[in-house]
């Protein structure tokens, strides 16, 4: 009896594992389809970059350049006020995330502990103001009355606390088991030293989430350069400064002059392999950092660190 059931039970076996095959097959399958039409807008950005940028309106650009040249990145280079602008840039980036995450993460613990009184009312006013602000013009005036604009301040102090960032982190904070604190409590911890010691080690992961936006925002903002610092070159950033590359690249309106001049200095360029060598050199940074951040991207760090 017990070798007649062998072949029926392998053959269950194998039925049972032939739709997992089928599964695992078809997503593995996507999985790589998803990296292809992931990549491939990077890749041909970069092949384009590096390509001439006459040879480059032929078509015909996908993974390799036809014509190697370095003429595009030479005339994103040459641009007045990058060097200060990459600074600032840079300057704007660190000080914004770390003065971001620090005040995101305190207001997070003052709301997420339960013997805080008005917890469930700050959180509300916190959401309303992700959907109602007060407008552009009243904001520049604003500014203005305080005295941040034509400053760097602009960058860091606006941008301190973020309603969305607060909410995420005060959400992570709450499945922390209360345990903990109390346990710290009756060793005679204040907030502040459960916060630094015990809390803040447990939130690596959404720390390091709320970094990397606060980090992308930073880099990635050109419009508030525009709006408070246009008039002073010192303050600029290396967005700003690229986006005012393209629109003169792509400006139809051009002088004959300006147009000789840059060409002599940087040999056949076009708008399409000069906004191609920008978008890499803005995108380059942060590509870099992530990899350190990734390994932060996951849950479950509490699990096993209080036993019921």
């Amino acid at each position: 009896m017990r070798k007649a059931k062998e072949p029926e039970a392998k053959q269950m076996r194998y039925r049972a594992s032939l739709p997992g095959v089928i599964f695992v097959g078809l997503n593995t399958l996507f999985m790589i389809f998803f990296v292809v039409i992931t990549l491939y807008p990077v890749l041909n950005t970069l092949a384009i970059s590096l390509n001439d940028g006459t040879d480059a309106l032929r078509g015909g650009i996908h993974l390799i350049p036809r014509k190697w040249t370095l003429n595009n990145y030479k005339t994103v280079i040459q641009k007045n006020n990058l060097i200060t602008g990459a600074f600032i840039s840079v300057s704007r980036t660190v000080v914004g995330t770390v003065s971001s995450l620090a005040a995101n993460a305190l207001l997070a613990f003052i709301v997420s502990r339960k013997r805080f009184l008005f917890r469930r009312e700050l959180s509300l006013f916190w959401v309303i103001t992700m959907y109602v602000n007060g407008g552009l013009i009243p904001v520049f005036l604003l500014y203005k009355s305080l005295g941040l604009t034509n400053s760097f301040w602009v960058y860091i102090i606006p941008g301190m606390v973020s309603a969305f960032n607060v909410l995420v982190i005060r959400t992570y904070m709450e499945g922390i088991p209360e345990s903990l604190e109390e346990s710290a409590q009756l060793d005679g911890a204040g907030y502040m030293k459960i916060f630094i010691k015990i809390i803040s080690p447990l939130c690596k992961p959404v720390y390091a989430t709320v970094a990397l936006f606060a980090a992308v925002g930073q880099w990635n903002s050109w419009f508030d350069a525009m709006l408070y610092n246009r008039m002073s070159d010192q303050y600029t950033t290396l967005q700003y400064e690229l986006m005012k590359l393209l629109s003169s690249v792509t400006t139809q309106g051009a002088s004959a002059e300006s147009m000789k001049n840059a060409a002599s200095a940087t040999g056949a360029v076009t708008p399409a392999s000069v906004r191609a060598a920008a978008t890499i050199a803005t995108m380059l940074p942060i590509v870099c950092l992530y990899p350190f951040l990734q390994r932060y991207f996951v849950t479950g760090m509490t699990i096993g660190g209080v036993k019921e």
